[in-house]
């Protein structure tokens, strides 16, 4: 791999669509390198274009739009951060020969819980949740009823949680429906209706497809979530050697089925042995974020190095947590206290997002710790997180 010099002739350049906490990351880890990044999404001052060498904002879902930034920029690789985006002008691209990373067919699947599910369960035959899939408010309601009470809800395309509701009886129906239809992205019309699964935990497997070693895996990650969106993870989560086996199996599986190169976030149900396959992100998971502690190298830096061809060598380094803090309320240009207090211990880290705007429940930073424990972890990364404030402006 030879890489150029940033915003020279022979620059080596990432295109990232979407510009969110995790592209921010993803963008410092390209700069050490050398790489030269252009930074993409539908808002102003988002998280990564502050770190990028320049920015575009654009609607990613008009395909002129994504067309005409990436036939002005020309970069090596185009590495989409987020579901918003028209995958189809992405699979045209790829055919014209432009690098999408992992692949077309990866982004295009899983950005959309109908494709991903059926190569999961239908394909590749492995093991998921009763599932159906429903358009109008009739069609919804024959969903629940085939499936059965409670039942899980989600657009098909959609992230961090947004439109996620339980049904547990049928006075929940018309909400869940609207709420779900409201909180799509993407062009996604449709919704998924899933059988409630009686897990004891649930698992995010980092999972790396590689040019030259093959899989490689980091340590399984647990992770609570509140109404569907990510709140705390900790790594490793203990589980048994055959479940863990088994998820490995089915990651291995869901990866090769896409194809190309960089870290997978697949999620799994887990309850004593069994497993359960729920989801897969072709790129670096919010869950993931634990890694900046944990691990040697983090999940930023091994989806970079995947990208590149680099060599990657996983090690956990120590038990570690993480834990986000929100705002509350609407405002601009929001400040923070109390991160003073938050390191007061030892081997505590702040990430603060940067984002240009608050809303309520908005995920605005993140604590990151690690510990002789994972209990000692998740305790001082959520203690440490409960001391930031996050004071909404305007």
């Amino acid at each position: 791999m030879v890489i150029g010099t940033p915003l020279g002739y022979n620059a080596t350049k990432v295109l990232l669509l979407g510009s969110g906490e995790l592209g921010k990351e993803f963008v410092i880890e390209a700069m050490r390198l050398g790489i030269e990044v252009v930074a993409v999404d539908s808002y102003q001052f988002a998280p990564a274009q502050q770190v990028a060498h320049r920015y575009y904002v654009i609607d990613m879902r008009d395909g002129r739009a994504l067309k005409n930034v990436i036939y002005r920029e020309r970069p090596d690789f185009i590495v989409p951060e987020i579901e918003a985006i028209d995958t189809d002008t992405l699979l045209e691209l790829e055919k014209e020969g432009f690098n999408v990373v992992p692949s077309g067919k990866a982004v295009k699947l899983t950005m959309d819980r109908i494709g991903i599910r059926k190569l999961a369960a239908e394909e590749l035959g492995l093991k998921t949740s009763a599932y159906r899939f429903a358009t109008t408010f009739d069609e919804f309601k024959k969903a629940v009823e085939d499936v059965g009470y409670p039942a899980v809800v989600k657009p098909v395309m959609s992230s961090s949680g947004k439109g996620q509701s339980v049904v547990r009886e049928p006075s929940q129906l018309e909400k869940a429906f609207k709420y779900a239809k409201e909180n799509a992205r993407g062009k996604g019309n449709a919704l998924i209706v899933e059988e409630f699964i009686d897990f004891e935990f649930e698992i995010t497997l980092l999972t790396v497809r590689t040019k030259n070693q093959g899989i490689l895996f980091c340590e399984p990650i647990g992770h609570r979530q509140v109404e569907g969106d990510y709140h705390e993870s900790w790594q490793p989560q203990p589980m048994s050697e055959t479940a863990l086996k088994r998820a490995k199996e089915m990651a291995e599986k869901v990866v090769e089925a896409l194809g190309g190169y960089g870290i997978f976030g697949c999620e799994f149900f887990v309850k004593g042995d069994e497993v359960w396959f729920s989801e897969v992100s072709p790129r670096p998971h919010d869950t993931g974020m634990v890694t900046m502690a944990s691990q040697n190298m983090s999940e930023f830096e091994i989806h970079l190095r995947a990208i590149l061809g680099l060599p990657i060598h996983i090690e956990l380094v120590s038990p570690g947590a993480s834990y986000c803090f929100h705002s509350k309320k609407e405002g601009v240009a929001p400040s923070y206290r109390g991160i003073e207090e938050a390191l007061k211990e030892p081997n505590v880290w702040v990430r603060i997002f940067g984002k240009p705007t608050t809303r309520p429940k908005r995920r605005m930073g993140v604590v990151v710790a690690r510990a002789q424990s994972v209990s000692e972890a998740r305790r001082k990364a959520r203690e440490a997180a409960a001391k930031i404030e996050v004071i909404e402006n305007g």
